[in-house]
């Protein structure tokens, strides 16, 4: 029976934080991107607010998949769909959410660098110490023995379903697995969430 991790649950308002924050260190190192790549999923919604804050008009996608299960910080990363658009020349900002393992970011940097852009960086929202890849600005480091598992609003219902599906492990039922939760991850979720889950994760 794998257990559960620690969990930390992002908000919007966390969220608009670490954009001010990464946009601030870009804009101070003057180094404000032509072009942003996006990596998807979960650099994606980063990426744009980026764009946003960094009046940058130029977002393009490139696809680098981490398999393994939720909370599990290790596993294997893979390039699976090239960036979107051309980068040669360009000054070219390469975006993610979080540096947990770092390999994700890493190999999309080394495929982007393989276009030929001008100047390539790298930026994430947090960035956990035991990474292996240190991206270039980020908003939030984590030190690696204080990991947990962070549920971002835009991977919340996704990440929800892998945990109720381990919590569900230590005993059935919604109140159960509500507990379960909130005692092993530190994860506070209502029961009008654990319900909808349940239409597509049997509880009982």
């Amino acid at each position: 029976m794998a257990d559960l991790p620690r969990c930390r649950r992002a908000t919007w308002e966390d969220v608009d934080r670490w954009a001010d924050r990464v946009a601030e260190r870009v804009r101070a190192a003057n180094a404000v991107p032509e072009t942003i790549v996006g990596l998807t999923r979960g650099g994606w919604v980063p990426g744009r607010l980026l764009c946003d804050r960094l009046g940058v008009h130029r977002l393009v996608s490139l696809r680098a998949q981490h398999w393994g299960v939720t909370a599990t910080p290790s596993g294997r990363a893979e390039l699976t769909e090239g960036v979107s658009g051309p980068v040669a020349g360009r000054k070219v900002l390469v975006v993610d959410d979080i540096t947990d393992t770092g390999e994700s970011l890493e190999l999309a940097a080394e495929h982007v660098r393989e276009g030929k852009p001008d100047r390539l960086e790298s930026a994430t929202f947090l960035h956990i110490t035991h990474s292996k890849f240190t991206p270039t600005y980020f908003a939030e480091e984590i030190p690696r023995d204080a990991w947990v598992w962070v549920v971002f609003p835009w991977n919340y219902w996704e990440d929800l379903r892998a945990l109720v599906a381990r919590a569900r492990e230590f005993g059935a039922g919604i109140d159960r697995v509500r507990e379960t939760l909130r005692v092993r991850s530190g994860l506070n979720v209502s029961r009008a969430d654990l319900e909808r889950v349940a239409q597509e994760v049997p509880l009982d």
